[in-house]
């Protein structure tokens, strides 16, 4: 089966990072100047400051990140699986972390003291993370405890979210969770209390506690930081058993099930996979659902012939299609849907960062302070100490 490139249109240029917008772009630049996109030799450069460092480097490559980035990377992965990597590399001096800031917090958080975590580029963020600001947070539970009902809450934290939110839930004695385990985090969390409170992905919660965990969509509330008291009332607050944070992946997000119908009567029999980040629908109408990891396992496994439609970010399922040419692998939506901020790590990017250490300087470390690191350990711990 052949890989259709979306067209470059000017959105998917902008996507890419091959484009601006001065209305919405964050104005983080490099401290020095990058190599241009069209430098021929950009492949040769990272290879070669790459080996300069030799051991002295680790470099992380999240699944969502662009081909020309992912072949230098030493480990790919999603989110979690590549801050142990990271920490089980005690002796690298560098970690360069291809992903978005709130990856390389959690490298920074779960490394030694002497290593030093490099994000290539600032300005890679998340939108779903930097939906939840810890002042927000911090005055919903204020709201909570006013209400006497905070002793109940657990909170959890999604591992997509800032290390000030991981330490604000460690304080609280709450845990983090990642896609592949947030029902186990789930069930923990109500035997140690009647609600939880779930940042910062309304969508994992809600999908997690009522199609694993046989919740009713009534038990389920969401709460809104910019309305007065999360636009709840004090009943409502005090019914639910699932506190959910407005919060959503832009990626995942836009997935909708009239995408799922389109495709189902254009490719008679085709599977519809999707991440759990998608919308309660969307989820509800697929054939599987599961994370970054089940969805590359459930393609690897698949029989040749076989057709699916994924529902998730558009450079892992292209890698996808183009590793599996026997099966007819194709993107959910129909229009471009790469992740923005992910994309901004390019190679321009990359070279600068490793050129940079080679050359004795340290750009765009990623440092959190010793107290909300630790206690965004102690809600990281406590996952990996999860039945």
């Amino acid at each position: 089966m052949t890989w259709n490139e979306p067209g470059n249109t000017a959105t998917a240029l902008l996507l890419l990072g091959r484009g601006t917008d001065p209305a919405s772009e964050r104005g983080v630049d490099c401290p020095g100047d990058l190599p241009a996109p069209s430098d021929p030799d950009l492949v040769a450069r990272a290879t070669a400051a790459k080996a300069a460092l030799g051991d002295r480097v680790f470099v992380l490559g999240h699944h969502y990140q662009r081909d020309e980035v992912i072949q230098f990377a030493d480990v790919t992965g999603d989110s979690f699986k590549l801050a142990q990597q990271a920490a089980a590399r005690p002796d690298a001096e560098f970690i360069v972390f291809c992903g978005v800031h709130f990856m390389a917090e959690s490298a920074d958080v779960l490394t030694t003291p002497a290593q030093k975590v490099v994000l290539p580029d600032l300005a890679a963020g998340c939108s779903m993370a930097d939906m939840a600001v810890l002042g927000q947070v911090q005055t919903a539970w204020e709201h909570f405890e006013d209400l006497g009902i905070a002793d109940d809450i657990v909170p959890v934290t999604y591992m997509n979210s800032s290390a000030d939110i991981k330490g604000f839930v460690g304080r609280n004695k709450g845990v983090v969770c990642t896609s592949s385990n947030a029902k186990r985090a789930l069930t923990w969390s109500f035997e140690h209390g009647s609600k939880v409170f779930f940042l910062p992905d309304q969508h994992l919660g809600r999908n997690t506690a009522v199609l694993e965990m046989g919740f009713d969509l009534d038990d389920c509330v969401l709460y809104d930081p910019h309305k007065p008291n999360g636009g709840l009332t004090d009943e409502q607050l005090r019914d639910a058993r699932m506190i959910l944070w407005r919060g959503h992946c832009s990626v995942h997000g836009r997935f909708t099930i009239d995408s799922v119908r389109e495709v189902r009567e254009r490719v008679p029999g085709v599977n519809v996979l999707v991440h759990p980040e998608c919308r309660h629908d969307v989820v509800r109408a697929a054939d599987y659902v599961g994370s970054t990891e089940y969805i590359i396992r459930a393609l690897d496994a698949a029989p040749s012939g076989s057709a699916w439609a994924v529902g998730t970010e558009l450079n892992l399922v292209r890698r996808m299609a183009l590793a599996h040419p026997d099966k007819q692998i194709m993107f959910l939506d129909r229009t471009v849907c790469y992740c923005s901020t992910m994309n901004r790590i390019d190679l321009p990017h990359l070279v600068w960062a490793l050129e940079e250490l080679v050359a004795g300087r340290v750009p765009n470390q990623i440092s959190v302070d010793e107290d909300t690191a630790h206690h965004a350990r102690v809600a990281l711990d406590q996952m990996l100490a999860l039945p």
